[in-house]
């Protein structure tokens, strides 16, 4: 074998890219991951770092999840992740949104297994001395997870590195093929390849990939300082996140929730914004997001809509926000399902998200690939789990 031989080669150092690396090495597998950039700059560091349980849809997603839960503990306690382990709580701020917790609870929460409890006078008044009693209720998910994800993936490839993965930062990769990718510092070869190339669709496999119809999700990211000091530990969402996320979007209540934001607040349709605000270390917040979906990223952010989300985060946190930062998130969006993986040829397999849940459910689809590659189990299947 020539020094450029492995048996695992990954193309891309995101979440997905960083999850097969670690299901491979965790199986004694010769590894190398190539980064086009000097080191993680794409949809997994500009994200809130929040891996849910909570929201996940029944079935392929929720299984997904349930077991990256578990792998991020993992993870975590080998590579000193700073994981916070609080849950999640998404608070209804008017009667259809504390309607659907309701309904939540009362039935697909209980029907599905998942961990979660329904916050109301005294739990909700108890819950950060007070500063939340302006909502009606909040769903505490348990189960729910969250890390400073542009600190905690270099702590990952740091961690891989020292279990023997070889990491190829700024160097692109130009073509891949049966046993072997041609870079920029050379060919190298590989009993499989792994593309986890994100929202790129043009760079490899663009005819595979322009099958499945893919498209490109923008969002706008702020980073903010609380003027009153709030030490949050949970993830926060609101009610609005309920017409997005699959484990509650499709059920009758969730109309109701439609229905008054097109009749009240019809620009968070427009612009399909759901509040999300997650905690750093620093005390400060990561919030968002809108989504504005096409083929490509348009570079340019819209105030307005920044405006919008600072005053939903307001209320919903109960005090005035200082922003330090503004950025774009962005992940690729809107395939044939959540996920998709294709077995291109004998030994090319690329896995892609056509949502923004890769830290949600990445750690477990990078092990039930890997496991597949070497025969030990199914290959994953957005459809039939």
């Amino acid at each position: 074998m020539s020094q450029h031989d492995c048996d695992l080669l990954i193309v891309g150092a995101g979440i997905l890219g960083l999850a097969h690396a670690w299901a491979g090495v965790r199986r004694g597998l010769k590894v190398r991951v190539f980064e086009r950039s000097e080191r993680p700059l794409g949809a997994s560091i500009r994200n809130f770092g929040q891996a849910l349980v909570t929201g996940q849809a029944p079935g392929p997603m929720l299984d997904l999840a349930r077991q990256s839960h578990g792998l991020w503990g993992e993870l975590a306690d080998a590579a000193g992740l700073a994981l916070k382990k609080q849950g999640s709580l998404i608070f209804a701020r008017s009667e259809a949104e504390e309607a659907m917790l309701e309904a939540f609870c009362r039935g697909r929460a209980r029907e599905q297994g998942y961990r979660v409890e329904l916050l109301r006078g005294a739990a909700l008044q108890d819950l950060y001395d007070g500063r939340f009693v302006h909502h009606r209720a909040a769903l505490h998910g348990l189960d729910d997870q969250q890390l400073f994800s542009r600190e905690a993936l270099p702590q990952i490839v740091d961690y891989l590195r020292g279990l023997g993965v070889e990491f190829h930062f700024s160097t692109l990769v130009r073509e891949v093929e049966a046993g072997a990718a041609l870079t920029t510092a050379g060919r190298f070869k590989a009993r499989h390849v792994v593309v986890c190339s994100g929202h790129d669709y043009q760079t490899l496999l663009a005819e595979q990939i322009a099958t499945l119809k893919p498209s490109v999700c923008r969002l706008q990211m702020l980073r903010a300082r609380l003027e009153q000091p709030l030490d949050l530990q949970h993830s926060v969402l609101t009610g609005l996140s309920c017409v997005h996320y699959g484990a509650f979007s499709d059920l009758p209540e969730a109309e109701a929730i439609r229905a008054q934001i097109r009749r009240d607040t019809p620009e968070l349709e427009a612009h399909g914004i759901h509040l999300l605000a997650s905690p750093t270390p620093y005390g400060e917040l990561i919030i968002g997001d809108s989504h504005h979906y096409g083929n490509d990223a348009e570079p340019f952010n819209d105030e307005a809509v920044d405006r919008l989300m600072i005053d939903l985060a307001e209320h919903t946190l109960g005090g005035r926000l200082q922003v330090l930062e503004r950025w774009q998130g962005v992940y690729g969006s809107r395939g044939p399902g959540p996920f998709s993986v294709l077995q291109v040829g004998d030994a090319v397999t690329a896995v892609l998200m056509h949502t923004g849940l890769g830290m949600s459910v990445g750690l477990g689809l990078g092990e039930r690939t890997v496991a597949a590659l070497l025969g030990e189990g199914r290959w994953p299947d957005a459809v039939s789990g």
